[in-house]
């Protein structure tokens, strides 16, 4: 959903979203791109985007909290020439952004930084050039930058990338460029982004037509809830997709977990789970719904890229440890790989989401279980990214109470 935001932005003409989504980090790109110069007319499950391309009426844009409206709007920002101020809320304020005080000024863009730290001040306009950036904290800088350099008509020049984090995740960018009509580089093995010559402009009267994906990433909590405490089944979600916690599939069966995919959806039913191995580099947003998982597993579950966990919403790797320790799941860091007991009785506790939504959705599915009442404090962080999440837990028979700040299981 915000990568079609940022391309309906970038597209000169009219652009309809089909099925857009409505989290926090949701309305945070709409009203970027509002700031930046398009239009939007909601008619609910259609948007239709008017732009004529970056022209801020707004000195200064807010991400809120989201990581990847920060990383991948602050380069299309640039490619104005009028001063932007970009700031955001919460964690956001803490997450660390030196890398556009590296890489924009070689682009012809002046920034100014707290220090490596929100809020960027920064005047273009960007002007695509060969660089080599750093990709292992994460992909969504090179996404702006993909992005920024299709629409600023980049030609003969490259973006070389070291230590790619989260290839998939570049994929669905280029997925989305694609269907936008913009301007695509050649992928020499994820290690290097060329662009050639500018093709002659075609003029193209039609307005791009774009359907939003179901998101994995939300998919994957009620995926695991099925198996759980299920049976429960899923529409909307497309095993073909590019995008990366799809990944949750071959954690669920590699568990033992009861899945079966067919034309109506993907079915999950309870079954005896054993513990299991999985990397998570490149999805380490799976993380919570893993370690939920891995609670009600036989045996010890190993899980690789805990590295990637240290600038979310929370430190993720602590943050699973110290919470689902309340509920008695035992969970061990070492170096790079996170170790959880399972098999034991998940216990009822207070637990707290770090004002991370993930973290929210990861305690309430052990919940569904536990041999006690969870009270999740400040649960309703799940807003940042999937806000009817305890409602569609209610729906499929989970006793769910909603006070304003904890939800009790």
């Amino acid at each position: 959903m915000q990568r079609a935001c940022a391309a309906a932005l970038l597209h000169k003409g009219e652009s309809h979203i089909h099925n857009p989504g409505h989290s926090n980090d949701d309305k945070a790109a709409l009203d970027i791109i509002e700031r930046l110069g398009a239009s939007i007319d909601d008619r609910g499950e259609l948007l239709i985007i008017h732009s004529k391309g970056i022209h801020p009426v707004k000195e200064e844009i807010n991400c809120g909290e989201s990581g990847l409206s920060i990383r991948m709007f602050t380069p299309l920002a640039a490619m104005c020439k009028k001063q932007i101020s970009i700031t955001g809320t919460g964690s956001l304020l803490t997450r660390p952004m030196d890398f556009f005080d590296e890489i924009l000024p070689h682009l012809g863009v002046s920034i100014k930084s707290r220090e490596g730290k929100l809020p960027l001040i920064l005047k273009g306009p960007l002007v695509p050039q060969s660089v080599e950036v750093d990709g292992s904290l994460s992909s969504q800088f090179l996404t702006g930058l993909l992005m920024a350099y299709s629409a600023a008509g980049a030609s003969d020049v490259s973006i070389k990338v070291n230590n790619l984090k989260s290839r998939p995740y570049i994929d669905l960018t280029l997925e989305v460029m694609k269907q936008f009509g913009m301007l695509l580089p050649e992928n020499k093995s994820y290690t290097e982004f060329f662009f050639a010559e500018v093709p002659a402009k075609k003029s193209d009267p039609f307005p791009i037509n774009y359907t939003v994906e179901g998101d994995w990433s939300g998919g994957a909590f009620l995926l695991v809830a099925g198996a759980i405490a299920g049976p429960v089944t899923i529409r909307g979600l497309d095993p073909g997709s590019t995008q990366a916690d799809k990944g949750i599939l071959d954690a669920l069966m590699a568990a033992n977990a009861g899945v079966a995919i067919d034309a109506k959806g993907i079915s999950i039913h309870p079954s005896a789970m054993k513990g299991f191995d999985f990397d998570a580099t490149d999805c380490p947003d799976l993380f919570p719904p893993l370690v939920a998982l891995a609670a009600y597993c036989e045996g010890i579950t190993s899980i690789q890229g805990v590295s990637r966990l240290t600038h979310k919403e929370s430190n993720r790797g602590l943050t699973l440890q110290e919470e689902f320790g309340k509920m008695g799941i035992k969970i061990e860091l070492e170096h790079d790989r996170m170790l959880v007991y399972g098999g034991g009785q998940v216990k009822g506790a207070k637990v707290h989401s770090r004002h991370d939504h993930r973290i929210a959705m990861a305690c309430g599915v052990a919940a569904l279980k536990a041999e006690g009442e969870v009270t999740i404090e400040q649960a309703n962080a799940v807003k940042k990214s999937y806000p009817d999440f305890f409602q569609d837990l209610k729906k499929l028979g989970g006793a769910v109470s909603l006070p304003f700040e904890s939800f009790n299981f």
